[in-house]
């Protein structure tokens, strides 16, 4: 997901969850894919999508029209993710930057609020920052997306990259939905205080695979607000 390349937590293997009867399948997309055929995924079952949208404050998905609107066409529950860099500008700066270019929110039933994906970076794990500098960073990119609107950001990231990039030193739980990335046959721990998963990044083979941990009934809940 976003701009760097990771096996996340269970070495990257495609393995079946053994949940997958009580979920939503869906699948999450950028650059990489280019043009999609959304009519061949949702005849696979996928009824859902996160497209990329943005990262930092100066790219642009050049496939976000295609697959932000192609992905709705089709029929799927569709959102918008940023790729977060801590080392190019702050967290209300990106927010903003998200908002302002396919990462709002609108109350239709089939938009998803936007995501928030904070993982390893290009050229080093945490971007330079302490720990207590991530969080208040992630914070501020949160708060943000909130205030503009109305809904708290998906946070998507892998308990091993917040563990060591946070510290643990700060509880999103209350507010953040949980995008958690564990290539394997269950989620394993959890990212700190995080109790339940709201969507699974379970595989990368053939593409970004992710399940929704409920029904699609209360995946139109989410998307409602």
């Amino acid at each position: 997901m976003g701009a760097s390349i990771r096996a996340h937590e269970g070495g990257g293997a495609s393995v079946a969850p053994a949940s997958a009867e009580a979920t939503t399948s869906g699948i999450d997309v950028s650059s990489y894919q280019g043009a999609v055929d959304w009519k061949s995924y949702w005849n696979q079952g996928k009824r859902f999508a996160y497209v990329k949208a943005t990262e930092g404050t100066g790219y642009q998905n050049p496939d976000f029209t295609q697959q932000y609107n192609g992905s709705y066409n089709v029929g799927m529950i569709r959102g918008a993710y940023h790729y977060g860099r801590p080392d190019i500008s702050g967290g209300a700066a990106q927010a903003d930057y998200f908002v302002a270019h396919g990462g709002g929110w609108s109350k239709d039933g089939k938009t998803l609020p936007g995501t928030l994906d904070i993982e390893w970076g290009p050229s080093s794990a945490c971007y330079g920052l302490s720990q207590s500098a991530m969080v208040s960073w992630i914070k501020a990119f949160s708060d943000e997306y909130h205030k503009k609107t109305s809904r708290w950001p998906v946070i998507y990231t892998a308990n091993s990259w917040w563990t060591q990039c946070t510290g643990n030193k700060g509880d999103f739980s209350s507010t953040n939905p949980l995008w958690v990335a564990a290539y394997a046959s269950s989620p394993g721990a959890l990212p700190y205080h995080w109790g339940f998963y709201t969507f699974w990044q379970y595989t990368s083979t053939p593409l970004d695979q992710d399940y929704f941990s409920a029904g699609i009934d209360r995946l139109k809940v989410l998307a409602t607000g």
